[in-house]
């Protein structure tokens, strides 16, 4: 397993992912569009990382097993994730003055992993505090 790295995660909203939403976020489709971080493929190579495979990814506020997916543009040291169930594990929950939850960018721990993608079941109880 290669040595985690520190990247810039930038959130974002997928019309792949909306669609999929539409049809259940307890489906296959979802998770395969949500459970995800687009990677630099410099900063993939440094992880150990190709696409498809499973990634640590860990803020002070949480943790989330996602796939790798490698971007065809490079952004080194910036990771592209879905805003998402899994995207929100990893933020404080805290929402401040505005009354929003800020997840437009945030730090995260990014290293490789022999998990099993974080489930939304998973998500679930990380969420009741189990």
């Amino acid at each position: 397993m290669a040595e985690g790295r520190e990247l810039t995660v930038v959130t974002f909203r997928g019309i792949f992912q909306e669609v999929q939403e539409a049809l259940g976020i307890y489906s296959d489709g979802y998770r395969d569009e949500s459970a995800v971080v687009f990677l630099d493929g410099g900063d993939a190579s440094g992880l150990g990382v190709e696409a498809g495979i499973p990634v640590r990814m860990e803020t002070d506020y949480g943790a989330v097993v996602v796939a790798a997916k490698i971007s065809e543009d490079p952004h080194p040291g910036v990771a592209f994730m879905p805003k998402s169930p899994w995207s929100s594990q990893l933020l404080s929950g805290d929402t401040g003055e505005r009354g929003v939850l800020e997840m437009k960018r945030f730090t995260a721990k990014v290293s490789s992993s022999d998990e099993g993608l974080t489930s939304i079941a998973e998500i679930g109880e990380m969420i009741r505090g189990g």
